[in-house]
């Protein structure tokens, strides 16, 4: 059988393309587990760039938050009864390198520390979008115990957001004017 075309600007889907909601929360969780496996071992990189003393304790402080991240999304796999699979992250490839660039283009100091601080919260914003994403899916198939486990991190992503942003805002960006 010939393969049917795909009309101009449509995209055709993959063999293995997702038709299910739940399948396509489960590719969903493959990206948050690799995303937070790089980001384990990426924090240590922006921490030690930092200069600030407090931003650099609030990196270290959320890179613990994410390793705890990673073992929940490992129960919420065993939730499903499905094994734990990371599959690489575009998004946050892309976040990641944009924070390395950041701190090659930038001198060590408040500046820099700026720039480690948009990053971060980049990549906060990608985690609270797909996390919370993620948990609406859950709800809605039911899934609660896995729906649990993702508000638990989804909490704390948007714990970490709020406290850059007050970093941000009393000291770093002041001392980066």
């Amino acid at each position: 059988m010939a393969k049917k075309a795909t009309p101009k600007g449509k995209i055709a889907p993959k063999k293995d393309a997702a038709d299910e909601l739940k399948d396509f929360m489960i590719d969903g969780l493959k990206d948050l587990y690799w995303a937070e496996k790089a980001l384990v071992k990426n924090l240590p990189k922006m921490a030690k760039n930092a200069t600030s003393p407090h931003l650099a304790r609030a990196v270290n402080d959320h890179l613990a938050d994410t390793k705890n991240q990673v073992v929940r999304l490992e129960d919420a796999f065993k939730a499903l009864g499905i094994k734990a699979e990371a599959v690489k992250c575009e998004a946050m490839a892309g976040l990641l390198k944009e924070a390395k660039e950041i701190m090659e283009e930038t001198q060590p100091g408040a500046v820099r520390d700026a720039g480690i601080i948009a990053a971060a919260q980049k990549v906060e914003h990608y985690e609270i979008a797909s996390y919370g994403t993620m948990a609406t899916y859950a709800k809605l198939l039911g899934e609660k115990a896995v729906l649990k486990l993702l508000l638990e991190t989804l909490r704390e992503e948007k714990t970490c957001d709020k406290d850059l942003t007050k970093l941000a805002k009393t000291e770093i960006n002041i001392k980066a004017k």
